[in-house]
């Protein structure tokens, strides 16, 4: 993050599926909204009551953009942290409009109300790496297998 920008976390949900595109380039791009709707209790009623929900345009690029919209959808009770970001353009008849987004670094499944699965992806290996320090595997420092790494 620079310095300057305004970050933000946002709690809500997706209000559709997130739509991938690729640029010209070949970069992956997700955009999608999250609606965060804050919600207060009631004493005299008894009941949850719902606020008036913020919609945030979200992008998310690259690799991030590709594991949003393989594992996201509709509803989807997300976690996003991201920084504000300000976009300005004209229209066909000249006139200035602008919007406020949300540029996504990072967004997770809330696990408040559900359960999730997580698949991790990480990039395949021939074999246990010898300078990998966390790879019991092998031996290190001492030459016992269960050493600890050297650091």
């Amino acid at each position: 993050m620079s310095f300057g920008e305004t970050p933000i976390t946002v709690i809500g949900n997706l209000t559709g599926d997130p739509e991938l595109k690729f640029t010209e380039g070949g970069a992956a791009l997700a955009k999608f909204t999250i609606a965060a709707t804050p919600r207060t209790y009631d004493k005299d009623s008894g009941q949850w009551k719902d606020g008036t929900a913020t919609f945030f345009r979200c992008a998310a690029w690259r690799t991030l953009a590709e594991h949003i919209a393989e594992s996201l959808s509709k509803g989807s009770r997300v976690v996003a942290f991201g920084r504000i970001r300000q976009h300005n353009w004209q229209t066909e008849q000249g006139e200035n409009r602008s919007m406020l987004a949300l540029e996504i670094d990072d967004i997770g499944a809330s696990m408040r109300f559900t359960t999730i699965a997580v698949n991790a992806k990480r990039p395949a290996q021939s074999g246990p790496s010898s300078d990998d320090p966390w790879n019991t595997a092998t031996p290190t420092g001492s030459g016992k297998p269960d050493a600890e790494p050297p650091f």
